[in-house]
């Protein structure tokens, strides 16, 4: 059976209406976006795009939703298969490229994780988890480039 979640957001945007009009023409990138009962997320444009460095962009987003989620479902899976978690991080990198009409795309993530397990016997079943934990993977599933894994394991 086939579950649907609907999820909502809502973003907000205003021009500087205040500039002279051929200045207006470099519109301010960042706004914000509002999710019912949660914190207002002020976002911009990347830096190379002219945005507000100091703001969350969209890519820094989608990056970061694909981590987290990612980590979710290997966190699932290992207590499914009684490995025990001590510590989970993982510095992702995307490459997004830019084409010259200005139309853009990321080709690749790798997630780079690292995990410290309790049991030294689980440590290759823990390094297979990533692999299945990529196939259930909400955002991974959603995405149309591909998504590798640099994973390493140790015990505490």
């Amino acid at each position: 059976m086939t579950f649907k979640h609907l999820f909502k957001t809502t973003i907000y945007w205003t021009s500087n209406k205040n500039q002279e009009q051929s200045v207006r023409k470099f519109f301010s990138k960042s706004h914000q976006i509002k999710i019912e009962g949660k914190p207002v997320l002020d976002v911009s444009a990347a830096k190379a795009f002219k945005g507000d460095p100091e703001l969350y962009n969209p890519e820094d987003l989608l990056l970061s939703s694909l981590v987290s989620c990612h980590m979710m479902s290997y966190l699932y899976l290992c207590a499914q298969n009684g490995i025990e978690v001590l510590e989970y991080s993982d510095n992702a990198e995307a490459i997004l490229e830019v084409a010259p009409d200005g139309s853009g795309r990321f080709t690749e993530v790798r997630l780079y994780p690292k995990v410290i397990i309790a049991n030294p016997d689980k440590i290759q079943e823990a390094l297979d988890l990533h692999t299945k934990a990529n196939q259930l993977c909400f955002i991974a599933n959603s995405c149309n480039f591909p998504v590798l894994h640099n994973a390493t394991c140790e015990t505490a």
